[in-house]
């Protein structure tokens, strides 16, 4: 379904969902390796920003996928990308506990990944409003 606004490649719901299994697989990947011995800002809950931010992210690429899919309400789109990235960051925290230097299972990094989750489906509620009816 065409959406105004939105060069055609970017109207292709596939693109989208390349995107968000880019997104996975680099997270998968950074999750995989050891932290950096220096911390780039010594910053109290920068790791949280972190994680809200990557989530935030993800949740925006799987957003549009959807809403470009074009068959579902902005509602069930949001309950589909709370709950695909709710399970990928137990996932991504489970994945941790086994890395050395990791501490994973940190309910801390779980929660700052549902609210980056849930605020990126939040940004793209507006997308729903530029759909074209159909006739």
């Amino acid at each position: 379904m065409p959406v105004a606004g939105f060069p055609s490649l970017l109207r292709k719901s596939r693109l989208w969902f390349l995107g968000f299994a880019l997104w996975a697989l680099i997270l998968w990947i950074l999750s995989g390796r050891p932290p950096p011995e220096v911390s780039t800002l010594d910053l109290p809950g920068f790791d949280k920003i972190l994680h809200f931010v990557y989530f935030l992210i993800g949740a925006v690429l799987l957003s549009i996928a959807l809403h470009l899919r074009g068959s579902y309400s902005w509602r069930h789109n949001l309950v589909v990308v709370v709950i695909a990235l709710a399970m990928t960051g137990a996932i991504d925290e489970w994945h941790q506990s086994w890395i050395p230097g990791r501490s994973g299972n940190d309910l801390g990094d779980w929660i700052a990944d549902l609210l980056g989750c849930f605020s990126g489906a939040l940004i793209c509620k507006p997308l729903h409003a530029l759909r074209k009816p159909a006739h």
